[in-house]
This record gives structure tokens, sequence and C-alpha cells, in this order.
């Protein structure tokens, strides 16, 4: 594999960062570089990934004041241009708080921080974030968050239904979308989705938590896998 060069910011809050620069960089030929929220500089990356934690305290909302700093300016811009974005857990609420994804995230349906092993479907693997899962397949990451409940009015789902942007639901480990299997009350059980064009991907489980067998799950390893192929043609 050619080198890649990984982008993962860094805000003050974030406690992911590392985990996810461990992650990456532990496939051949992936150059995680770290990049300071007040940066204005991606520094030649190929991906950015916006990781997990609680950018600036989740003050005003989670993800609100992250969406404002500098280096996000030029996040915006890279994803704009077509250049893959995936943000993870928090960094999923600053997508949408930078309007680069579409809906909402708000505190979980029974208002209690989740950290918990999710059993989650793959139904969308078209994208360059999954093209290595099979359609249907029910995978087993973590989440760990207090505002995961996805929302969308119901034309946005319409949308996001007929362009095929949801990506990632709950389910059970049979794969039925049911609510036992629903952890924060997500609608229509949503974990994860793209922008239409479908560059930039934002899901509340931790596919770098799922990255090896030591820690219980090798799933979210194809996510990274998925993406590193593509950037490499």
């Amino acid at each position: 594999m050619a080198d890649v060069r990984v982008g993962i910011v860094v805000f003050p809050g974030s406690n992911c960062d590392h985990d996810t620069e461990y992650a990456v960089a532990s496939f051949s030929g992936v150059v995680p570089v770290m990049l300071w929220h007040n940066e204005h500089d991606l520094h030649e990356s190929d991906v950015v990934i916006l990781p997990g934690g609680f950018s600036y305290g989740d003050y005003l909302r989670a993800g609100s004041i992250a969406r404002f700093s500098p280096i996000m300016q030029e996040v915006i811009a890279f994803a704009r241009k077509g250049s893959p974005v995936l943000g993870i857990c928090n960094g999923f609420q600053v997508l949408l708080e930078s309007g680069l994804l579409e809906g909402a995230l708000s505190k979980n349906r029974d208002k209690k921080f989740i950290c918990a092993e999710t059993t989650i479907k793959a139904v969308n693997c078209s994208t360059m974030f999954t093209s290595a899962y099979r359609h249907g397949e029910v995978l087993s990451m973590p989440v760990a968050h207090g505002d995961g409940n996805y929302f969308a009015p119901p034309e946005l789902l319409e949308n996001l239904q007929e362009h095929n942007q949801i990506v990632f639901t709950y389910a059970d480990t049979d794969g039925n979308e049911s609510p036992e299997a629903n952890p924060n009350g997500s609608v229509c059980n949503i974990a994860g989705l793209v922008n239409r064009e479908g560059n930039v991907l934002g899901l509340m489980p931790h596919p770098e938590r799922a990255s090896e067998k030591l820690l219980g799950s090798e799933d979210g390893r194809r996510l990274f896998e998925s993406l590193f192929q593509h950037v490499v043609g």
C-alpha cells in the first residue's frame, strides 16, 4: 500500500485521538498526522478523522464550539472538494454542527451516558468506508456517549433513505433493527450515515476501539481498510 497520510484532529477535550492514531498506524504505509485545533494546515493529509471525546468540554452543545475552531475551516474546505472525512462519536457531532452532515444528535433516550458493546448492521456497503463489509453483516463495536440520539425530520429522513445515505443501523445479533437493540433512541436505529456525495461519514460507534482481537473485536478494522484502499486506488 502506498503511503496514506491521515490527519487526526485534536480538540481540547478529545480523548480518542491516540486510540485512533494507534489504529490507523497499524496499517502498513499509513502515516498518522496529529492536527491541533488552532492550526490552518492539514499537512497534506489524504484523509481527515475527527475522533471521539468531549471537544471544548461539550459546552453549549456537543460539537458546537469545535465547529468554529480554525482547523475546521480547513476540514470543511477539504470535504467540499470531495476528500474523505470520518467523524467518530464526538467527531460525528462536529460534522453535524458543521453542516457536512444533516440532522442532529441529542441526549440519549434514557438521559444516561452509555458505555457498552453494541451490535450494528452494515446497510450500505457501496461507500468508500464500507466496501470491505457484506451487506447486512452484523458487527460488534463499542459506544460511549451521552448525546447519541440521532434525529432527522421526516422529509430529511426520506431523503437519506432515498439516496442510500444510512450506512450503519443498530441491530441485534440476528440483524433485527428492534427498539431493544437501539441504545440511544436514534430514529430508524441510525448509527452512521454519509453525505450525499459519499465522502463524509459520521458514526457513533467506535471502530478504532474494535480494531484488534485484544480489544474484543476486529470489526472496525475493515472500515479503515476500506477507506485506505479507496485512497490508494
